[in-house]
């Protein structure tokens, strides 16, 4: 008599590094073996740096009556998988995609957290991908979804996501084991099962339960508010200029404006803050700004803080060896208090940074002298693997920091300087007859961000943006026109697009009449 063929369960697994990916993999083997099932499981290694995830690949079958073991698959087919399951809302997407996922048989079991591709990262602008998409995609791709934030779950109960997907499988009730066999599972592996269980339980309820989780491209921003006082009679007296300087609409952004900038160098730098804001925003009274909600003041408030804090090397090294910095590196690998952990950092640095972090006199004549200039360039601009963990170069980058308080005698401060009143100067000439423009050319300074070759390739694309100012000034749209160059600049990094809406741009002057 033949024996009627019965197909395995095939799961699919998408995980990154850390997120346990191939520990779920095998609780899951581990479980159906426990229940005499054949179990087999295989993965696909992704790439580092985030440019793709790990498949993880398993597939189950319950025991034939004639003892035999079965050949099962090493790779998920389209078209063939029952459960999929991503621990990053973009690799259920991606999952689609590839066509793992299928509104006859699959159910789709994802996190709703981010971790941003590179893709996504070295845009110049917002390259985030839409999570609504892969939203909308899931109710008509899968048989079923299941979708919550199990990364924020796991970390509230003190565990890795890994957990809280075999509680969400085990929710689901998708497999033909009962919960005390994913339980016994966990317990078997023997490392972490009190946090592990607790992430389990939690996210077994929220798969039961079925609500999912809502998803954004942006997190909500939330506006902290300014407080009444300090711990300091200096950052008092600021915040109290502060609520002179700006209205009450514009306090928020500015109050966060203001701690970026003490922190970035010192209270009396936030006093030439407040004190560049408070004339600007009178030029904003002085034309309408009243009317328009302060929109000036308040671009300037939020632009202003970021073009007085560059990144130079006093910031970077400054960031880097931040206790805070070293703890968050900590928590995010997940280290015990007993390990110890070691950061290498990769840093390529310019014969630009290195004359801009000297006295300004001796910058400019540095940069006058070319032949020196070039031989130092040689030693200097030269890739190197900095170990913060080690006594050399953290204490390096620490001298290097302690350096702060000679920042404004420098010549990258004095070059910063000279670049931020020429903007502003575009901005408030502009402003008494065109406040749209003038407000837009103070947004225009999201260009400017990060530091070396990054800051180079920001600063060129913001001075093309700025060159059509003049051109613009006189349309009632020129602040719109403005704003699409901006966008067009963050388009890709070479700057073609840019190029092309520039030439628009002059089609305009060009026809203009006479």
């Amino acid at each position: 008599m033949t024996v009627p063929f019965e197909k395995p369960i095939a799961i699919a697994i998408l995980a990154m590094g850390g997120q346990g990916g191939g520990v779920l993999a095998d609780w899951i083997v581990s479980m159906a073996e426990a229940q005499g099932w054949a179990a087999q499981s295989t993965s696909v290694p992704g790439v580092a740096q985030r440019t793709g995830a790990t498949i993880y690949y398993v597939e189950l079958l319950r025991p034939s009556a004639d003892g035999k073991m079965p050949v099962l698959s090493l790779m998920p087919t389209p078209g063939d998988v029952d459960i999929v399951l991503a621990a990053e809302f973009m690799e259920a997407g991606r999952s689609m995609m590839r066509g793992l996922v299928t509104p006859d048989r699959t159910t789709l079991i994802a996190s709703t957290h981010r971790s941003y591709a590179v893709g996504e990262k070295e845009m110049p602008g917002d390259g985030t991908s839409d999570p609504q998409m892969v939203a909308d995609a899931s109710g008509i791709a899968a048989r079923r979804s299941i979708v919550f934030d199990m990364q924020r779950l796991a970390e509230k109960n003190g565990s890795v996501i890994s957990s809280a997907m075999f509680g969400a499988l085990a929710g689901a009730a998708v497999l033909p084991f009962g919960r005390a066999a994913f339980e016994d599972a966990i317990r078997a592996g023997g490392k972490g099962v009190e946090a592990s269980l607790r992430a389990f339980a939690a996210a077994f309820e929220r798969a039961e339960q079925g609500a999912a989780d809502p998803v954004q491209r942006k997190p909500t921003p939330v506006e902290a508010a300014v407080p009444e006082k300090s711990d300091h009679p200096k950052l008092d007296a600021l915040l109290i200029r502060l609520r002179m300087a700006v209205p009450l609409g514009v306090q928020p952004i500015t109050f966060a404006g203001l701690k970026k900038v003490v922190d970035w160098q010192d209270p009396s730098y936030g006093e030439e803050y407040l004190d560049r804001l408070a004339a600007l925003h009178k030029l904003d009274v002085e034309a309408g700004g009243a009317n328009r909600d302060y929109a000036f003041t308040e671009a300037a408030a939020k632009y202003l803080a970021n073009a007085m804090t560059y990144d130079d090397v006093i910031r970077v090294a400054d960031l880097k060896t931040r206790a805070t910095r070293f703890d968050r590196v900590r928590k995010e690998i997940g280290a015990k208090a007993e390990q110890v952990v070691y950061t290498t950092e990769y840093m390529h640095p310019r014969m630009e940074e290195v004359a801009g972090t000297l006295p300004a006199r001796m910058g400019r004549w540095l940069t006058a002298n070319r032949p020196l200039y070039n031989r130092l360039d040689r030693f200097f601009s030269k890739g190197r693997h900095v170990k913060t963990g080690t006594l050399f170069w953290f204490a390096g980058l620490y001298v290097v920091s302690a350096l702060k308080p000679m920042r404004r005698g420098m010549l990258r401060h004095e070059m910063e300087t000279a670049h931020v009143a020429r903007w502003l100067d575009t901005a408030t000439g502009v402003l008494p007859t065109n406040y749209d423009l003038a407000t837009a050319v103070l947004g225009a300074r999201r260009l400017i961000k990060g530091y070396s070759d990054t800051h180079s390739r920001g600063l060129t694309k913001f001075d093309k943006v700025m060159s059509a100012v003049p051109l613009l000034s006189m349309r009632a749209d020129g602040g719109q026109w403005l704003g699409r160059l901006v966008q067009a600049a963050l388009a890709d990094e070479a700057g073609s697009t840019l190029d092309a809406a520039l030439q628009t741009i002059h089609s305009f002057a060009d026809s203009a009449p006479a």
